[in-house]
């Protein structure tokens, strides 16, 4: 959603809501941990009001400790904090799950899959950041492939249920790759927001990895 048009988001989110897409993917930036600024609370608000599908919540923010019964009561399903954010990883997770949503950790492009082998059984979810975060509409990355296989290769072997989850530069022409890869959400925002018809682009890319 961070590409969406914030002029008119109401019609935004009816938008995603009658269209193919599986989620809302929400990404806060505090312009700490990223440079740049997204959102807060006012507009997990209107979409906990509106949004009528799952809303993953992404946390590109110091200290998100601070904020996860916030977000629990904001309406997030899904709450992923960054490995590189969190000094006490595994006792985040945990409250996450405590607040009765899934638990999520991304990890940025410089980050090894190596990282995650002690607490992938504990996540629902792993996001792997397939641009460095802080912007929409940047290049994808691609060295992207082989970390998403060797994610399904830890996954496999510490026998977690964890899914794949890849934000950033995703596309017509490397969503089938990313999905043949072993992944299993994909998020697009410019690619869809800033098509013609952000509808079709979506009915486009469910087709290509269904």
């Amino acid at each position: 959603m961070l590409a969406c048009d914030f002029g008119n988001l109401n019609s935004e989110i009816e938008m995603v809501n009658k269209s193919e897409a599986n989620w809302f993917h929400i990404d806060v930036m505090d312009g700490v941990f990223v440079p740049n600024i997204s959102f807060g609370t006012p507009i997990m608000k209107v979409l906990k009001k509106n949004a009528k599908k799952t809303l993953d919540v992404h946390l590109m923010i110091v200290n998100p400790d601070n904020y996860l019964e916030s977000f629990a009561e904001l309406g997030a399903d899904i709450l992923t904090v960054h490995y590189e954010a969190c000094t006490h990883l595994h006792r985040t997770v945990q409250r996450v799950k405590d607040l009765k949503m899934k638990a999520g950790v991304a990890i940025n492009p410089h980050t090894p899959i190596s990282s995650l082998k002690s607490i992938i059984k504990e996540l629902d979810l792993v996001c792997i950041m397939s641009v460095n975060p802080g912007f929409g509409g940047q290049s994808f990355i691609e060295g992207t492939y082989s970390k998403i296989e060797e994610l399904k290769s830890l996954i496999k072997e510490q026998s977690s249920k964890a899914i794949i989850e890849i934000d950033g530069g995703v596309n017509s022409e490397n969503a089938k790759k990313l999905i043949d890869c072993g992944a299993n959400a994909l998020v697009a925002g410019s690619f869809v927001f800033k098509s013609k018809n952000p509808t079709e682009t979506i009915s486009e890319l469910s087709s290509l990895i269904n």
